[in-house]
């Protein structure tokens, strides 16, 4: 199932505004979105390129760690972030303005915490049950990643 039309053409771009904002402020400015979940940047390194990336992603806590979906919105790829973790697990994080090193942890199907990490990734405030419906829209198992600062 596609994306549909009024997230396509306002969701989309709202959130790639944030993601400006947000990165352009190195964090001070888009942690918490109105209405909506609170967002951390991911700073990961190209699975392919080696070139530094950021992704700005909406976050769940367990605990000390904090938990993203590798759901691109219910498409049948997984986003890059998650080939770059994958591939580079020592990433560096913003949560607001505050930055440090950690390491990414996959979590997929299978995996004994999963079914646990979903729950709480679709319990976030302002995004609760999203995963649930992006997981209909593709056959693929969407994973998750359980980022763990490190020190």
């Amino acid at each position: 199932m596609a994306m549909p039309l009024l997230e396509r053409l306002i969701g989309v771009p709202i959130l790639k505004l944030h993601d400006r904002i947000y990165q352009g402020t190195n964090g001070r400015i888009g942690h918490r979105i109105p209405g909506g979940p609170t967002t951390l940047i991911l700073h990961t390194i190209g699975a392919k390129t080696g070139a530094a990336r950021s992704s700005s992603l909406a976050y769940a806590r367990d605990g000390d760690s904090y938990v993203v979906v590798a759901s691109k919105g219910g498409s049948d790829s997984a986003p890059g972030w998650y080939h770059n973790v994958r591939a580079h697990p020592e990433v560096e994080v913003n949560v607001g303005p505050r930055r440090f090193r950690a390491t990414a942890r996959v979590v997929e199907a299978g995996d004994p915490d999963y079914p646990r990490l979903w729950r709480i990734a679709n319990d976030m405030a302002g995004n609760r049950g999203r995963y649930i419906e992006y997981q209909k829209r593709t056959d693929r198992v969407i994973a998750m990643v359980v980022v763990t600062a490190v020190g």
